[in-house]
C-alpha cells in the first residue's frame, strides 16, 4: 500500500498565520467597538468649542443694547473665530441675530442640541455626520453662560467632517500599529509555548509515519506537565507500543509462514500413512484389527488439525454482509451441518420463534451456530454413558429493548476450567481434548463484526453460550 506523503506547513503557514491574523481581528474588533464611542466624544468636544465662541459672542451682544450699532468688522471677527454663518441669543423670550453681510440660506439644516448629551444621540450625531453627504449646515444648539439663556450657531458641517475623518484616519493608524505590535508580542511568547511544541509533534508523527519501525524517530517527551507534556508522553507510549507490536507482527509473519510450510508437508505425510494404515486395517491379524481403529482415529485427529491450522491461516477479515434472515431456519440449517438433526442419541431442541428476523450475515453467522453447536454434540457424545438424563442441545432467543441474546445450552460435562482460563483463544481455547480452540475464536471474530458479544455464561450443569446482539439488529422482510 502506498502511503500519502504529508508536507508541514511553513513557519508563517498554518497555526502562525491564523494565530497572528486572529489576534489582529480581535483588536481591530475591539478597536471599531472603542471607534464609535471615541468618534462621538470628539464631535461633541468640537461642537462645545465652537458653543463656546458663541457664547463669547453672545455676551457682547447682551452688553450692547442695539446690536445694529456694532461695527461690522467687530460682527466678521466673531463670526469667523466661531466658523460661523449666523449666531443668534435667545434671553427673555427676546432673540438677537449676528450673520455674514452675505447671508447664506441653507437648504438643508441638521441641528445638533448639545443639551442632550446621552451616548446613543451622541454617537448617532457622530455617524450621521461621518456619512452625510456635502453641503449640509450645521445647527448648533446650547445653553448660555446666563440663566434661560439659548445660543444657537449656523454654520457649514464640511469643517467637522473633515475634522472627523482626520481624527478616523489617525485612530485606524493607530489601532493597526497596536494591534500588528501586539500580535507580534503575543506571536513570539506563544509560539514558544505552544506553536513549536506542536510543530515538533507534527514533524515527529510525519517521520514516524513513515518509517514506524525506526525506534530512533521514537519522541522522546519533555517534563512539561500540562496537556502537551501529556500529549508527548502519550504519543511515545503510543509510538513505543506500535514499535514493539510491529516487530512481533513481523516475527508472527515469518513464523507463521515456516509453520504453514511444516504443516502443509505434515498434512501430506499424515495423508499418506492414513492410506496405509486403511490397508492395514483390512489385514486378518486380531493384533491388528484391534489396533487399527485407534491408529485411523489418531491419524485423522492429526489431519483434521493440520487441516484447521491452514483454514485459520487462510481466514480473511471480509466484513459481514447485512441481510434480513430467519434466526429459526438458520438454527435449523446450523444444526443439519453440525450433524445434529436425526442424532441417534442426542436430541435438539430449536426454542427459536420462527417469526424472529435478524439482519446479519447469514454466512458468517451461521459458522458461529455451527461451531457452538457442533461442540456442543462432541462433549454429549465423549459422556454418553446411555443413562439420564437424556444428552439435549437446545438455542434459545430472549429479547429486550437493548439487545436480542441467543443462548446456545447442552446438558453435558461442561468446560474443563483450563477451556474456562483460556476461551476464545486459538490454540488453547478448545472445549475438548485435541481440539484448536479455533472454532471459539473464530466466532467471536464474527460477533463482534456484528457489533455484538459472545461470552461463556456458568451454569450448574452443562455448558451454556450466550451471543449479546445490538437491539436494531432487529428487523423484517
Amino acid at each position: 500500500m502506498s502511503k500519502e506523503r504529508s508536507v508541514l506547513p511553513g513557519r508563517f503557514s498554518g497555526l502562525s498565520i491564523k494565530l497572528i491574523a486572529t489576534i489582529i481581528g480581535v483588536i481591530l474588533l475591539v478597536e471599531v467597538v472603542v471607534y464609535v464611542p471615541s468618534l462621538a466624544s470628539f464631535r461633541a468636544n468640537w461642537l462645545e468649542d465652537r458653543l463656546r465662541v458663541g457664547i463669547v459672542a453672545a455676551r457682547v451682544l447682551d452688553a450692547v443694547p442695539d446690536v445694529m450699532a456694532l461695527p461690522r468688522s467687530l460682527t466678521d471677527r466673531l463670526l469667523t473665530s466661531a466658523g460661523a454663518n449666523a449666531i443668534v441669543y435667545r434671553r427673555q423670550g427676546q432673540s438677537q441675530l449676528i450673520e455674514l453681510a452675505m447671508p447664506v440660506r441653507p437648504d438643508v439644516v441638521v441641528t445638533a442640541d448639545m443639551r442632550q448629551q446621552d451616548i446613543m444621540t451622541l454617537a448617532a450625531g457622530a455617524l450621521d455626520t461621518l456619512f452625510a453627504g456635502p453641503g449640509r449646515t450645521l445647527r448648533i444648539v446650547g445653553e448660555g453662560d446666563l440663566d434661560e439663556s439659548l445660543v444657537e450657531i449656523l454654520m457649514s458641517e464640511y469643517p467637522l467632517r473633515q475634522d472627523m475623518l482626520a481624527y478616523s484616519r489617525q485612530i485606524a493608524a493607530v489601532s493597526l500599529a497596536i494591534a500588528a505590535l501586539t500580535a507580534v508580542a503575543l506571536y513570539l511568547l506563544v509560539s514558544g509555548l505552544f506553536i513549536a511544541p506542536v510543530r515538533r509533534l507534527t514533524q515527529n508523527m510525519l517521520a514516524y509515519r513513515q518509517e514506524p519501525e525506526n525506534a530512533a524517530l521514537i519522541l522522546t517527551p519533555s517534563a512539561r506537565r500540562d496537556e502537551i507534556g501529556i500529549l508527548e508522553r502519550e504519543l511515545a507510549a503510543m509510538e513505543r507500543d506500535i514499535f514493539s507490536m510491529l516487530r512481533q507482527r513481523r516475527h508472527l509473519a515469518e513464523l507463521g509462514l515456516a509453520v504453514a510450510k511444516i504443516n502443509h508437508d505434515l498434512r501430506n505425510t499424515l495423508t499418506s500413512a492414513q492410506l496405509l494404515s486403511d490397508q492395514v486395517a483390512t489385514l486378518d491379524d486380531p493384533k491388528v484389527q484391534r489396533l487399527a481403529p485407534r491408529l485411523v482415529t489418531t491419524l485423522d485427529k492429526a489431519i483434521g488439525f493440520a487441516q484447521s491450522v491452514l483454514d485459520y491461516g487462510r481466514e480473511t477479515a471480509a466484513p459481514p454482509v447485512f441481510e434480513p434472515v430467519k434466526l429459526h431456519d438458520l438454527v435449523v440449517d446450523a444444526a443439519f451441518e453440525a450433524r445434529l438433526v436425526g442424532h441417534p442419541t442426542v436430541q435438539f431442541r430449536n426454542g427459536v420463534a420462527e417469526e424472529l428476523i435478524l439482519s446479519v450475515d447469514a454466512v458468517q453467522f451461521g459458522r458461529v451456530l455451527v461451531n457452538l453447536l457442533k461442540n456442543a454434540r462432541e462433549a454429549l457424545e465423549a459422556q454418553n454413558n446411555g443413562h439420564d438424563p437424556v444428552p439435549e442441545v437446545a438455542v434459545s432467543v430472549t429479547e429486550d429493548e437493548a439487545q436480542t441474546v441467543i443462548s446456545v445450552t447442552d446438558n453435558g460435562p461442561g468446560l474443563a476450567p483450563r477451556a474456562r482460563e483460556n476461551l476464545f483463544v486459538a490454540f488453547e481455547g478448545s472445549a475438548r481434548a485435541g481440539g484448536t480452540g479455533l472454532g471459539l475464536a473464530i466466532a467471536r471474530e464474527i460477533v463482534e463484526a456484528h457489533g455484538g458479544r459472545i461470552g461463556h455464561v456458568p451454569t450448574p450443569t452443562g455448558t451454556r453460550f450466550d451471543i449479546e446482539l445490538p437491539a436494531d439488529l432487529r428487523t423484517s422482510l
